[in-house]
């Protein structure tokens, strides 16, 4: 792991100054005593309104985490300890059951994880995401999955489950085409090469995948947008998405400093590109504008990566219906009650 680095937290009023070089920091695990599982996105930008999040923060450390700073609202800070001080909330699966029972749930799409990865390390000790999804399967509630984790290989058999019985998609996160690369940005994550690995697994078996370049960093990435959606249609992945780098927040901070350090000879041409499909800025907070960007670089991108998809073999992009099929375990069809 990185030295201790964190940017100011805006919630917290104390400050310190460290007399020493910053100490390495060690895996802490945190109890969230939380009394709902289930996140409300009221984003109108997002393709779904509910989430599942059995962990706060993520060992990845990936330097662009647009979840960053909700670990901030914790007292915690946005740099190390977002990697380093995980929380779990182990009520998990008793809380999904618990909504599901609800008589106002009628089953819409559950997407895995709308914040941090749900297939983190830490989920190959707790398995509190295989046990949410057992649930889902058990009401036959249509799930989403966006990971960088190949531990999701684990839960197989749910995920044939849910196929079956309801309905599964599952994204990889890869927006790098070299393990090298990745792996200075996104340090503790699995390989790109295991990532791929674990999609074809995943689409060998029937299970729908996905791939998602996201986020795409100018000057860094852009130019692996047609070998990534190259090799994700040879992995079996029948659906592919893409979306611009934001820096909202302490991300910036702590990713400018990050890739400072990690590619000295290419920052300068990273934060001229974002600022130009930026209209100026490193950033955009705005729903509809925050995930894409403007000008000449950036119709370049959106061509490049459609002329690359269909050359790929990928299909036209249609509107990917979820069916309904939720249903309390022990009530018949066509039951009202």
């Amino acid at each position: 792991m990185r030295p201790i680095a964190n940017p100011p937290n805006p919630f917290e009023s104390r400050h310190r100054e460290l007399l020493e070089p910053p100490a390495s920091p060690k895996l802490t695990v945190y109890t969230d005593e939380t009394r709902e599982i289930l996140s409300r996105n009221d984003s109108p930008d997002l393709p779904f309104r509910w989430s599942v999040n059995p962990y706060r923060g993520c060992f990845h450390a990936c330097a662009y985490c647009y979840a960053r700073p909700t670990h901030e609202y914790w007292g915690f800070g946005a740099g190390t300890d977002f990697e380093s001080k995980i929380v779990v909330k182990e009520e998990a699966p008793r809380l999904l059951r618990q909504q599901f029972e609800k008589s106002s749930w009628s089953g819409e799409l559950i997407v895995f994880s709308g914040n941090t990865d749900c297939y983190q390390p830490i989920e190959a000790e707790y398995g509190l995401t295989r046990a949410c999804l057992q649930v889902c399967a058990d009401y036959r509630n249509p799930v989403g999955i966006i990971t960088k984790g190949a531990l999701v290989l684990r839960d197989l058999d749910v995920l044939m489950q849910l196929h079956h019985e309801a309905w599964v998609l599952v994204y990889f996160s890869i927006p790098f085409a070299s393990d090298e690369m990745a792996r200075k940005v996104e340090p503790q994550a699995p390989s790109i090469t295991k990532r791929f690995s674990a999609m074809k697994a995943l689409s060998d078996a029937g299970i729908p995948t996905g791939l998602s370049i996201a986020p795409i960093i100018p000057g860094l990435n852009d130019d692996a947008i047609a070998e990534l959606l190259e090799r994700a249609r040879h992995s079996g992945a029948c659906a592919a998405t893409y979306s611009l780098l934001r820096l909202s927040g302490s991300v910036e901070s702590v990713f400018l400093e990050r890739m400072q350090e990690a590619f000295p000879e290419r920052i300068g041409k990273i934060t001229n590109r974002l600022s130009e499909v930026r209209g100026g800025t490193l950033t955009e907070s705005r729903f509809f504008k925050r995930q894409t960007g403007q000008g000449p670089y950036w119709r370049l991108i959106e061509q490049l990566f459609a002329l690359a998809k269909r050359r790929a073999g990928f299909t036209e992009d249609v509107t990917i219906a979820v069916p309904q099929t939720f249903r309390r375990p022990g009530v018949a069809q066509g039951s009202l009650f």
